[in-house]
């Protein structure tokens, strides 16, 4: 049982029927010169506000560099990438960083923070959105960690905690800022059935009732049921 959920605004039914993803013959490479390699083949592909859509196919696909362009980690080289409305092909770096800050990442390697206490894992999110006083953040941190039943942990280290606990830790790190899109990489895989179900039910749960919109990528069919509609990507190119 998770403990209390968060209070959110109402989120503006006509606003869900606005894509927050739009991706035009989008092609990607890697290397330079003679060892160039194309990654990602003429991508169109269209996610609506408040969707929850799963990725998944072969490892070495592409489905990870496409989740990293979607997310401003690297700029889109060719074709148009928009996001939130941004195009990313040619955005500057202060373009991807001010669309990072409205993006949430959850990846399969928690990439908590080992020196900090959950609480400040989470707290940390905030402060890089000047979330206000020390104060505030922490009682934003405390409530966020109850919210994914952690509330009882917020002063244990990582190490202390187990693989679901370290990923629950990560939710609450990456949606406390109320992003409009939650990435998720492979968030269930180094976990056990029940963990993974409860993980990816609890992104469900507080990614619609903030009213964001989810992109996972998995190779775990046991929680393709979340989705509202699923791709498939091989070879880099979605079929």
């Amino acid at each position: 049982m998770f403990m209390q959920t968060l209070s959110s605004p109402q989120v503006n039914p006509t606003a869900q029927r606005q894509p927050v993803i739009v991706a035009n013959h989008l092609n990607h490479y890697f290397g330079q010169g003679s060892l160039r390699k194309q990654v990602l083949f003429e991508i169109n592909l269209e996610i609506q506000t408040g969707e929850i859509v799963i990725m998944t196919g072969p490892s070495g696909s592409g489905k990870t560099t496409l989740l990293t362009l979607m997310g401003g980690l690297r700029s889109a080289q060719e074709g148009s990438l928009k996001i939130l409305g941004q195009e990313i092909c040619g955005a500057t770096q202060r373009q991807l960083t001010q669309l990072r800050q409205q993006i949430g990442y959850i990846f399969q390697a928690h990439n908590l923070m080992s020196f900090l206490t959950a609480r400040q894992n989470v707290r940390m999110a905030l402060e890089l959105h000047d979330g206000g006083s020390a104060q505030a953040m922490d009682a934003k941190a405390l409530a966020m960690l109850e919210a994914v039943g952690l509330g009882h942990r917020a002063d244990y280290y990582p190490e202390n905690l187990s693989g679901g606990q370290k990923q629950r830790v990560a939710i609450a790190r990456a949606l406390i800022s109320h992003p409009k899109i939650v990435l998720a990489d492979e968030p269930t895989a180094a976990l056990d059935k029940k963990s993974g179900r409860d993980v990816v039910e609890l992104m469900q749960k507080l990614a619609k009732e903030q009213g964001c919109t989810i992109l996972l990528v998995t190779h775990d069919n046991r929680i393709l049921d979340i989705a509202d509609r699923i791709i498939y990507m091989e070879d880099g190119r979605l079929k």
